[in-house]
């Protein structure tokens, strides 16, 4: 299994933070859609200093410094929380056996705010951050590094993630890609790919289970 994380299991959106800085709606739509746009971020997904990266943005927009420079000064900001059910449905994965490793589009930064902040980061079996790789979904590259690393089989490895056009790359090699909607829909289509069982972690004591569930061959 492989999980992306914003989207899935991190609520991440830089509305959250610029809630905060803006008093009228619109305007804070107009900054992410003409300022701090996807296409600027995206290069911090690919490893750029994001603090550099906001000096030479606010010098092209002096208007929009104080709004540019909160991305870097505070983009934990950005981050509400994690989605529990998500959450339960990896632990119940771990539970079952099942390998699980993080494949994200991520500075490597933000990676260490993460895995600091949440716990159920420390599930993982491995990462392949985009950040740390100088790649970002939807490339094949950052798959291929995926299966690579990990020795994977693209048939028997299910991935994760809330972007049509990440799971439509990810297919493309032959995995197992389903896209996010919610948890419970997750584990119906888990379940529909041959995982036989997803359980609730064991108590202290509690006998071991049977057995693990089972990917796809």
């Amino acid at each position: 299994m492989a999980f992306d994380l914003h989207g899935v299991l991190i609520d991440w959106d830089p509305r959250y933070l610029y809630r905060r800085l803006f008093a009228d709606p619109a305007d804070m739509e107009d900054f992410l859609a003409r300022i701090a746009t996807a296409d600027w971020y995206r290069e911090h997904d690919l490893g750029a200093d994001i603090a550099g990266s906001c000096r030479r943005l606010a010098r092209r927009h002096p208007a929009h410094r104080e709004m540019i420079m909160a991305w870097a000064e505070r983009g934990e900001e950005m981050v509400a929380g994690q989605f529990d059910q998500t959450v339960q449905v990896l632990a119940e994965l771990k539970a079952a056996g099942i390998r699980c490793y993080a494949l994200s589009n991520m500075e490597p930064d933000a990676l260490v705010a993460r895995r600091a902040r949440f716990p159920f980061m420390e599930s993982f079996d491995g990462y392949v951050i985009s950040g740390m790789e100088r790649v970002a979904k939807p490339d094949r590259r950052i798959f291929e590094i995926l299966l690579r690393r990990y020795g994977l089989e693209p048939r028997a490895t299910v991935f994760v993630d809330d972007v049509a056009q990440n799971v439509e790359a990810a297919r493309a090699l032959n995995m197992y890609a389903v896209q996010y909607v919610s948890a419970r829909r997750l584990r119906q289509q888990l379940r529909s790919l041959g995982l036989t069982e997803l359980r609730p972690p064991r108590a202290p004591g509690q006998r071991p289970d049977p057995g693990p569930g089972q990917l796809p061959a």
